[in-house]
């Protein structure tokens, strides 16, 4: 009886560990996406003369910002008189 409670035992975890890594799999592929977008982002930025002057946290949240989605609209400058 007790070694049939043992593979019972053994069975459930077993399946609770499957479960559990199946549920991880699209998380790290999100994370992995995220890492690539954000170092590119940071790269890409690097080249720009205005960003080249901010500090590194600054760059990073830009970097964030645009990663997720930001949108920034231009403001243009009107002489209306």
């Amino acid at each position: 009886m007790n070694f049939l409670m043992s593979k019972i035992y053994l069975g459930v975890f077993a399946l609770a560990f499957i479960t559990v890594s199946i549920q991880l799999f699209p998380i790290s592929k999100q994370a992995s996406s995220w890492n690539r977008c954000l170092k590119k982002t940071s790269q890409t930025l690097s080249k720009v003369k205005a960003v080249k002057k901010m500090n590194d946290d600054s760059k990073e949240v830009l970097s964030v910002m645009i990663c997720n989605g930001a949108v920034f609209e231009p403001k243009f400058k009107t002489n209306i008189q």
